[in-house]
């Protein structure tokens, strides 16, 4: 009998859903050695974590029987940092220890709290649930863990991430000092370490990311595009892909509506989830991902924590993850149960020093790529069009005697154009990028009705990707002018000469002054200069600012 090492009644269920071998992590959880220890478990989502754990806490609740003795108080407890995990949780539990007879509840936010404090009062093996729910549950004394035999923290680097350390702290504290402590976390920071040292005692480490790359399954690739073509680089990496499921990442909520709007202008119908939707929105988001009704989903990072898609095989970082760790948590919605998946860096030119030094020193390995061009998007929609239409198909008697008609009255050319027609007729258009290249002091060049007109320097140049058909928009949002404000664009090797009219220079160095603070955090520097013309004529280095004027933007470059 496979499993043979385990309970009898975890080994059968085990069987019963065809687990023939053990994942990595749920043989490391259930060897000898781990017996009766805690654990410090570092393992992807995806990975089998939830088996794993359940296996880890059989021997403090079924030992080598094959029934749980009633419980009127909980017998273990496991903690995750949301409701769709805890309920994600609690599904996997509940078939794991259904031949044991075990009683699984699940306490979460967003649902009734009288009728989960009834079912407690009725006694439970495990109990699953968030922080929140559960702390409250604990202080009006509905939630007894004096018998507790087993705590587990289920992502617990992401609900320190969300701002749970008290909870945590405060369930933690209620619970007996001999219990065992299973900690589950796909990164290792020091907040988590400082909680396994209060809380943990002689904790066995395991770790099954490989060599400290997370999401082993995963390949990261990254697109340096300029600042104004990224929607353009999100769109063309949706239609290169044709993902089954997709997840867009973006930094806010407004990020979250605003490409939500253009994508769905565009046709891909997605669905949004950030935290200005409701769980009753979450739900049906979900829901349409999950049924195929839709296959983009656009989100903040808090907005798509604890959720469980195994379709997911695109992540597309909109806007850059403020670290590693957080690049590593998005990224783990792919790649999921040994499946590959792929994860897509939008990375402006400007920053793009910055994020290879991020990944170098995660050691993450990534490939530095071109965005899908219209040319490279439009031969993969051939492709799948002919793979499409080589799989066999079954036809009944009236499928076959049209397919007849059709070929009799218009002949097999005209069908065959009518049909490609009509599969390409719903697909979004891919988009025409910028290439990003300039040559030594590219111009857009000098125009009339610049006398007395005043001139700057931003440092992006040619290392940068600097281009004058994508610095003129970046110069114009972050400026507050227009576009026929900006005379001659000049573009050097590492930083860029631009020229402002007379009637707006003025406002366009208050513009500066007012948004330094944004134009610091995105690694973008403005700055007074002389008329680099004759000087980049002659071949010389940069010029050197006029003495004097005030400097418009503060903050050090971050390229």
């Amino acid at each position: 009998m496979p499993h043979s090492h385990l309970s009898p009644a975890l080994a059968q269920a085990l069987a019963a859903r065809g687990y023939d071998t053990l994942t990595e992590v749920q043989s490391a959880v259930s060897a000898a050695e781990a017996h009766g220890r805690d654990l410090i478990v570092s393992a992807r989502t995806g990975s089998g974590k939830t088996v794993a754990f359940g296996l880890a806490m059989a021997g403090e609740l079924v030992g080598e029987g094959d029934r749980l003795p009633f419980a009127r108080t909980p017998l273990a407890l496991v903690i995750a940092p949301t409701r769709e995990l805890a309920l994600q949780v609690s599904t996997e539990l509940e078939w794991l220890y259904a031949a044991a007879g075990a009683r699984v509840l699940t306490c979460v936010g967003g649902m009734d709290p009288l009728k989960e404090r009834r079912a407690l009062q009725g006694g439970a093996h495990i109990v699953v649930g968030t922080p929140g729910r559960l702390r409250d549950h604990l202080e009006r004394g509905a939630l007894d863990l004096s018998a507790l035999k087993v705590a587990v923290l289920d992502e617990a680097d992401e609900m320190l991430d969300m701002g749970f350390r008290e909870e945590l702290e405060e369930i933690l504290d209620a619970t007996p000092g001999e219990r065992r402590t299973l900690l589950f976390s796909a990164t290792m920071p020091r907040p988590i370490v400082a909680l396994a040292k209060r809380y943990q005692r002689d904790a066995l480490r395991i770790e099954t990311v490989g060599g400290g790359q997370g999401h082993g399954d995963i390949a990261y690739q990254a697109v340096a595009v300029s600042p104004t073509d990224i929607e353009h680089a999100v769109v063309n990496l949706l239609r290169f892909h044709d993902a089954e499921t997709a997840i867009l990442f973006c930094a806010t909520r407004e990020a979250v509506r605003r490409l939500h709007g253009s994508l769905t202008e565009r046709g891909f119908e997605p669905v949004a989830l950030s935290g200005e939707h409701s769980q009753a929105d979450r739900n049906r988001a979900l829901q349409a991902l999950r049924d195929g009704r839709a296959r983009v989903l656009v989100a903040t990072d808090v907005a798509a924590r604890g959720i469980d898609l195994p379709s997911v095989s695109l992540v597309i970082h909109v806007e850059l993850p403020r670290d590693a760790e957080a690049l590593q948590h998005r990224s783990g919605r792919t790649g999921r149960a040994g499946r590959k998946g792929t994860a897509v860096l939008i990375v402006p030119n400007m920053r793009r020093r910055r994020v290879d030094m991020m990944l170098k020193s995660a050691r993450i390995p990534v490939e530095w790529i071109a965005a899908p061009t219209s040319q490279a998007i439009r031969a993969k929609d051939r492709e799948r069009l002919i793979e499409r239409l080589k799989a066999p198909v079954e036809l009944d008697a009236d499928d076959q005697a049209l397919a007849t008609q059709l070929l009799a009255e218009l002949g097999p050319d005209a069908v065959a154009a009518a049909l490609v027609k009509a599969l390409a007729a719903d697909l979004p258009a891919p988009e025409d990028l910028l290439d990003g290249q300039a040559d030594d002091g590219a111009s857009a060049g000098p125009r009339g009705g610049f006398d007395g007109s005043s001139w700057f320097k931003i440092n992006a140049g040619r290392r940068q990707g600097g281009d004058p058909r994508w610095l003129l928009p970046l110069i114009c949002r972050i400026g507050h002018v227009g576009r026929g404000d900006i005379g001659a664009i000049r573009v050097a090797a590492s930083e860029s000469y631009f020229e402002v009219s007379a009637r707006a220079a003025a406002n366009f160095v208050k513009a500066l002054r007012k948004n330094s603070a944004a134009m610091a955090q995105d690694g973008i520097m403005v700055e007074p200069s002389t008329s680099p013309a004759e000087h980049l004529a002659a071949g010389g280095g940069p010029p050197k600012p006029r003495p004097g004027p005030r400097r418009a933007a503060a903050g050090k470059p971050r390229q």
